[in-house]
């Protein structure tokens, strides 16, 4: 049989199971090496199962995999495409070479963060066609008139009055975070407040910080960065289990409103054990209220920070969820002895926020269009959030079992025993529509095997088929 490409491709041992895997292996090199050519036309997945001597549905997989991932495009006269612009692949020796010679030993091992997916499924994304634009158009419009009328000035590091003065209301309205405008820190994202409470609140080699197993990746890069010592606790369906944190522990890191990934809210007696414990042992935390606007149940407990009345708990908020990711802007809602230092920390770190960006945000908060808009995508995003449990029921049905969650805009599902080999999971579903692995959430190796699917732009009428997709390559793993 005539071969459909220029370049062998290697087929595993008849009965492997890693047939699907191999060829997306292969065929992804092959784009990023330039042996595909950007635009060039790739062999119908009919030629390719008759060259390969493979299955039709097999050779359909590979190609849906590599659409998924952004490697290909389909169009309807020119078929399935290499798409352009894709990076070129680098001499890895030279690469090597430079960074055992300049990077630290912890820069080194730091592993990369991974870029948003392109798929429907995918995390942390919310959905931006019902945003008001208009209404943010205006007022940035009238804050850069205003802003033209004033002397040329640098902002302060803690962030404008105006904003710092809405977030205090905000808070305090929506999660009842006890807490004055001169709390607040404005920071560029939670990613930036993470950064600023590590630069101040570990002592490199010496600090250990508790996270949550499984956790949220860029706050643990964060601490780890800062030179902390991480140490892993377990989360079952009350939050953090708070009997399992190690004395020595000076910071414990937790996501109580609505636990990333696995959803579940943090209990009220594991909230009050774990301030008893914090005030035991002279520790502090860090609450990060990842993902909390949107609720789908019961009203939200009370944050940590309103609980503990402002002494341990640093509170962290981000608007990437309620607006969109762009803006990157968050806050650190601190206790007032730490505020000093935070504000230091952000001056050396980039001064200040877009004054623009801060301004129109504090007149959007001011006059109430972020609550309305919270409450306009409350229905949206939980007619999206049922048709993913529907789907997951039908599809799924005895193979996951979907984690409780009354907030955000994920579903975690964890692999019921005995029905498919983990490692399937961290090879195959990641490709898939933009699904995350629980696995790429744990630190330890052992640990739950499961899917997380985000839902913020995964309209409803393509939550069904997309999970039939995943169903047939589930059946082909």
């Amino acid at each position: 049989m005539d071969p459909v490409f220029a370049f062998e491709l290697r087929l595993p041992a008849p009965g492997s199971r890693q047939l699907l895997r191999t060829l997306h292996a292969q065929l992804r090199a092959a784009i990023l090496e330039g042996r595909l050519q950007p635009g060039q036309r790739l062999p119908s997945s009919r030629a390719v199962a008759r060259s390969l001597g493979i299955s039709r549905n097999t050779a359909v997989a590979v190609y849906d995999l590599l659409l998924s991932e952004g490697y290909l495009r389909a169009r309807r006269a020119s078929g399935i495409q290499v798409v352009e612009g894709l990076p070129a692949a680098r001499a890895p020796a030279l690469s090597a070479a430079l960074g055992r010679r300049h990077l630290t030993a912890r820069a080194r091992a730091a592993v990369p963060a991974e870029s948003a997916s392109s798929g429907l499924f995918r995390l942390g994304v919310p959905e931006l066609q019902h945003l008001p634009f208009d209404i943010w158009r205006r007022l940035g419009a009238r804050c850069l008139r205003q802003f033209a009328r004033e002397p040329v000035h640098y902002a302060g590091a803690d962030g404008c009055p105006a904003l710092r003065e809405a977030i205090a209301h905000h808070v305090a309205f929506a999660r009842a975070v006890a807490c004055r405008a001169e709390d607040i820190v404005v920071t560029s994202g939670a990613q930036q407040a993470f950064d600023l409470l590590a630069r101040v609140l570990v002592t490199p080699g010496k600090t250990r910080v508790a996270v949550e197993e499984p956790g949220y990746p860029p706050l643990r890069a964060a601490f780890a960065a800062a030179g902390a010592e991480l140490v892993p606790v377990r989360v079952d369906a009350e939050g953090l289990q708070v009997e399992r944190l190690p004395k020595g522990v000076r910071l414990v890191c937790v996501t109580p409103s609505h636990q990333f990934p696995l959803g579940c809210a943090m209990s009220p007696q594991r909230r009050k054990d774990l301030l008893a414990w914090a005030r035991q042992q002279d520790a502090l935390i860090v609450e990060d209220d990842y993902d909390g606007e949107f609720r789908y149940g019961e009203r939200p407990l009370e944050a940590l920070q309103t609980l503990d009345g402002g002494e341990r708990v640093f509170y962290v908020g981000t608007f990437s969820k309620s607006l969109f990711p762009a803006l990157r802007l968050g806050y650190v809602a601190s206790p007032a002895w730490a505020r000093a230092a935070l504000v230091a920390a952000r001056h050396d770190c980039d001064s200040h926020a877009n004054v623009l960006a801060q301004d129109t945000l504090a007149a959007f908060i001011a006059e109430g269009h972020l609550a309305r808009h919270v409450r306009r995508m409350q229905p949206v995003y939980a007619q999206r959030r049922n048709a993913l449990l529907q789907g997951l029921q039908r599809e799924f049905g005895g193979l996951l079992q979907v984690l409780p969650a009354q907030a955000g805009l994920h579903l975690s599902a964890q692999l019921e025993k005995g029905t498919v080999p983990p490692a399937w999971l961290a090879r195959t579903a990641p490709n898939a529509a933009g699904v995350a692995t629980l696995h790429r959430f744990q630190l330890a190796r052992a640990g739950r095997a499961g899917l997380v699917f985000g839902f913020g732009v995964a309209d409803v009428a393509r939550i069904g088929p997309a999970l039939a997709q995943l169903r047939r390559l589930w059946q082909l793993g």
